[in-house]
């Protein structure tokens, strides 16, 4: 269980860097920066995504 609350919260750092990221790229016109960020938040939202429905399963079960 500890593990996976320390990946959630990895994913979540994850996402926060990679909005920062994106606001940097906006503001001094990196548009390929922008789109590596967008793509790096969208696979970390999916891993967020597949942890909660794992972890929706495994507390159904108990």
């Amino acid at each position: 269980m500890g593990k996976k609350i320390a990946l959630n919260v990895f994913y979540n750092l994850g996402i926060i860097i990679s909005v920062f990221g994106m606001v940097w790229g906006y503001n001094n016109a990196k548009y390929l920066v922008i789109a590596l960020f967008v793509v790096t938040a969208a696979f970390f939202v999916y891993l967020k995504v597949q942890l909660v429905k794992e972890m929706r399963n495994t507390l159904k079960r108990k």
